[in-house]
């Protein structure tokens, strides 16, 4: 059994950063990755980014360039750091552990407005 567990989203302006968390807990066994993804009013949940059990790291449109994503083994986390923020990306935030099951946290709303 794993746990996700997301903190760190709030209000924002426009232009700030915000630091999202991920504490995966659990039995971890063999290859994962844990991933981030959002929604967006309107739009299907997409991924953003993901980082391996190895640390390798991949990057999609539409925060590239503005995100990144790193993990602290020692205490089981994955970080999502955000920068120069828009509008368009308020939202829900999920995290998601991807190994030999598939395990969702509840999500960590993102509101950027001035």
């Amino acid at each position: 059994q794993v746990q996700v567990v997301e903190s760190g989203g709030g209000l924002v302006q426009p232009g700030g950063s915000l630091r999202l968390s991920c504490v995966v807990s659990g039995t971890l066994t063999g290859f994962y990755v844990v991933a981030w993804y959002r929604q967006v009013p309107g739009k299907e949940r997409e991924l953003v980014a993901d980082i391996s059990k190895f640390g390798i790291t991949n990057y999609k449109n539409p925060m590239m360039g503005r995100v990144a994503i790193s993990r602290d083994n020692a205490n089981n986390t994955v970080y999502l750091q955000m920068n120069s923020l828009k509008v368009e990306d308020t939202g829900a935030y999920y995290c998601r552990y991807v190994g030999a099951t598939d395990y969702w946290g509840q999500g960590t709303q993102v509101t950027v407005s001035s």
